[in-house]
């Protein structure tokens, strides 16, 4: 990992950097001034564990490393984006500047919607006036703004980035959109957390260590600034919380973390060997990921899991699920 062959210096933000073509960054001491802890040491960065970016003293690596290689972002809107969408390879040419359209329409959740509306991603660039009336979904307002020009450079560039990623003869824009995100997550089990994940039936839905697709009926499709209490407030005790050909499971109890970002919830199955299954329901770019946390043979061993998730003390005898 740490093989590089060219290094470079770039300005961003007004600190001085050496970066090398393998993702590693080193920020330079100020002149004059007392040096900082990170100054002058090589680093990949650490990862921000609510947006999933390598960052060094809250500075996303990505950007600093596409300023050195790809050069100043053409516009202050450019964002950068991973090529194969795993947001911790931070190499070169796995980045690219985007426009914040470009990035919006990389997104399969929103290229789903397009296509829903639209007919397909291509449809709406093309002639994106046609849809302004379409969307009531006010996460999707920015579509009005969209002018035909931005629209069609960006049109010309996304058929340019499929044709080199070999989009199959007759696909779709939205056919290697969906393709890149879901083949890029599923790898291998080596592949790092926040990137074995697959897309769910639900729209706005993934899930992660849960191989069969399921519907999730309670996922929300509109959300406000919070959307994991938008979602917990849509699960209530009773309620289908997923649905696939194997099983239905039922919503039985469900808390939010204290920091507001991670939802847990036990359910139960009628139709499985072991009834109660507990699983975790994070927001990651615009999708509500589904983590499963185990399947147990009894209520108290969810309920104990349930506890010690949220690094709670379990004050409950053993269970059934601690011996088998």
């Amino acid at each position: 990992m740490k093989e590089y062959v060219n290094q470079v210096k770039c300005t961003y933000k007004d600190k001085h950097y050496s970066v090398r073509d393998n993702g590693e960054v080193l920020r330079h001491s100020r002149i004059g001034k007392r040096t900082r802890i990170i100054d002058n040491r090589w680093t990949f960065g650490k990862p921000n564990d609510k947006k999933g970016y390598m960052e060094i003293a809250s500075v996303s690596v990505h950007r600093i490393v596409a300023t050195a290689f790809h050069g100043t972002a053409p516009t202050k809107e450019h964002v950068v984006d991973h090529i194969d969408t795993n947001k911790r390879n931070n190499r070169p040419e796995n980045l690219r500047w985007v426009t914040k359209l470009e990035n919006v329409l990389l997104n399969p959740i929103t290229a789903k919607r397009i296509a829903v509306v639209c007919g397909s991603v291509e449809a709406f660039l093309t002639e994106p006036s046609r849809f302004r009336n379409e969307f009531s979904d006010s996460n999707y307002k920015w579509m009005c703004t969209v002018s035909l020009q931005e629209a069609n450079i960006s049109l010309k560039r996304m058929l340019s980035w499929a044709k080199s990623d070999k989009l199959p003869s007759g696909g779709t824009l939205g056919e290697w959109i969906f393709n890149r995100f879901t083949s890029q997550n599923q790898q291998s089990e080596t592949t790092p957390e926040g990137f074995d994940i697959i897309m769910a039936k639900t729209l706005n839905a993934a899930q992660r260590n849960w191989l069969t697709p399921s519907e999730f009926p309670c996922c929300p499709q509109e959300y406000s600034e919070k959307p994991i209490t938008t979602y917990a407030q849509k699960l209530k005790t009773g309620l289908v919380f997923c649905r696939n050909s194997f099983y239905t499971s039922i919503v039985s109890e469900r808390e939010i973390s204290n920091d507001g970002q991670t939802l847990y919830v036990i359910t139960e199955s009628q139709n499985s060997i072991k009834p109660w299954a507990l699983a975790k329901i994070s927001f990651e770019n615009d999708l509500f990921v589904h983590t499963s946390l185990g399947t147990f043979n009894g209520q108290k061993g969810a309920e104990k899991q349930f506890c010690l998730e949220q690094g709670l003390e379990w004050n409950g005898e053993d269970t059934i699920d601690d011996y088998c």
